[in-house]
């Protein structure tokens, strides 16, 4: 979740759904990344590919101990600097707040007063909540965009939840089938709905999430359609990254797909926008899921490499050469 997400949430009162693991907590309070406070902490500072993290725990108790936290971390950066052939920032802070409960319950990202993501980890957490969790790679995933107005929340989202699984899969931490048993699953979601008024226009929480990651499907398969299957999304951001696109700076939204298409060598990105922007675009998912040889059974996901795509497929979630 991004900063703008995260406003627009806590204006409508999700700020109250979590409470710390110690009573008032100025690491929870207002709407921002509570960098003064968590200055004044301790923190563990680890290198990663082009860059540095800064981790500090508010105060409270885990069960987890400081090291497996780490390792967390550390995992979900290895994903990000793979999918974007380098860590997206010089440093980040990352900030660990325990709640009550379990699990790895929400996350935020900030880049105004500098890189900074807040996770909210609950007290009684196990290590194998760490070993499923996506939230830390897709907040990792929000540094490599610049920030953007509230309209255009949905491509910042749309980005985090279509690249997270795909840049753990290149690091190994995940397995390609799950990926697209789960896009399958989860991708209709994204589908316009009666009265839509396309990705710019609608502010529901499937079309910010699942529309934008729909975006995103699409964007790739044309890119790499186009090129005949050499670049894809992935060439595409890191080439917004490589011009200086982090979430430390403001783009407006042409600027990063012109930036993107001129990456890529191809102008898709901006074509596919301007057709979903205002207005509702429906995308057949069951024809598309057939032409890149996926098929749901009740034994489990099947890969048809015959089909027509099935080698933008394959290459989709194969591990990019560096550099």
């Amino acid at each position: 979740m991004n900063r703008r997400t995260a406003v627009r949430l806590a204006a409508a009162g999700s700020a109250c759904l979590f409470r710390p693991a110690f009573g008032q907590s100025p690491f929870l309070a207002g709407l921002g990344m509570p960098y003064e406070a968590f200055d004044a902490l301790a923190k563990t500072r680890v290198t990663v590919d082009g860059g540095a993290i800064n981790l500090a725990f508010a105060p409270g108790r885990l069960d987890l101990d400081g090291v497996r936290v780490l390792s967390w971390v550390e995992r979900a950066a290895m994903s990000v600097s793979t999918y974007y052939d380098r860590f997206p920032v010089a440093s980040v802070r990352i900030l660990i707040v325990p709640v009550e409960g379990a699990g790895v319950r929400n996350g935020t990202t900030w880049g105004y007063g500098g890189a900074a993501i807040r996770m909210l980890l609950g007290q009684s957490a196990h290590p194998d909540d760490l070993d499923r969790d996506w939230m830390m790679t897709h907040e990792m995933v929000h540094l490599a965009l610049p920030d953007m107005t509230r309209r255009h929340t949905w491509l910042a989202e749309g980005l985090a939840v279509y690249i997270e699984p795909i840049a753990r899969v290149q690091a190994g931490y995940l397995d390609a089938r799950t990926v697209w048993a789960d896009m399958m699953r989860d991708m209709p979601r994204g589908l316009p709905v009666a009265g839509g008024g396309g990705l710019d226009n609608t502010f529901s929480w499937e079309t910010i999430y699942w529309g934008g990651a729909l975006f995103c499907l699409l964007a790739d398969i044309g890119y790499r359609r186009a090129t005949g299957n050499r670049r894809g999304l992935q060439d595409a951001m890191r080439g917004v990254l490589a011009a200086g696109g982090n979430h430390e700076v403001e783009w407006p939204i042409g600027r990063i797909l012109d930036t993107a298409d001129q990456a890529a060598g191809v102008v898709v990105m901006r074509p596919l926008y301007e057709s979903m922007r205002s207005e509702p675009v429906m995308t057949y998912l069951p024809g598309l899921w057939r032409d890149l040889g996926i098929e749901a059974t009740p034994e489990g996901l099947i890969f048809h490499d015959d089909a027509p795509l099935a080698p933008i497929r394959i290459a989709m979630t194969a591990k990019p050469s560096a550099g």
